[in-house]
């Protein structure tokens, strides 16, 4: 009856253990849903590098540019003015994520316009008013090499589309 008791026990407690991750998971995908469905009416939180350079001639304040390129040399080789480095693979871990701002927007930026869209909705599920720039670095200098990239995907495209 002991033996008995103890297993009856141990399901309980693992029951309990169980369910609130449960609950928890299903909690974080409705937390990110609620964001991602916002983003065609955002326009899906890009914004264009006219738009960035003007805000920083203008010597806004209200924002900061996150440069996301996951090799840190790049930035090293050329950042945009002002922009602080967090390696995307980095972005949102805690020690991280303590020196964004909740009260600006945060820009993301990195090569081509991709790599930087993986932390958006993490960050803004998580109150950040993030936004990335259109196309990254490319966008920003001329011949820059992202740009190229692009240019040789676009080139070598012409598989079949269903219809």
């Amino acid at each position: 009856m002991k033996r008995f008791s103890l297993i009856i026990l141990a399901l309980v407690i693992s029951f309990a253990l169980t369910v609130p991750a449960v609950l928890a998971a299903d909690d974080m995908a409705k937390k990110l849903n609620d964001v991602l469905v916002q983003a065609p009416a955002n326009k899906f939180w890009q914004i264009k590098a006219e738009e960035l350079n003007a805000m920083i001639n203008a010597k806004q304040t209200d924002f900061v540019v996150v440069d996301v390129r996951p090799n840190p040399a790049e930035y090293g080789q050329g950042h945009i003015p002002g922009a602080i480095q967090m390696p995307v693979q980095d972005v949102l871990k805690p020690e991280n994520l303590k020196k964004l701002p909740k009260d600006k927007k945060v820009v993301l930026v990195c090569v081509t316009g991709q790599t930087q869209n993986l932390p958006i909705i993490g960050l803004r599920a998580l109150g950040y008013n993030a936004y990335t720039m259109s196309f990254g670095m490319s966008a920003w200098t001329k011949g820059y090499f992202g740009a190229g990239l692009m240019q040789d995907a676009i080139n070598k495209a012409n598989y079949p589309l269903a219809k």
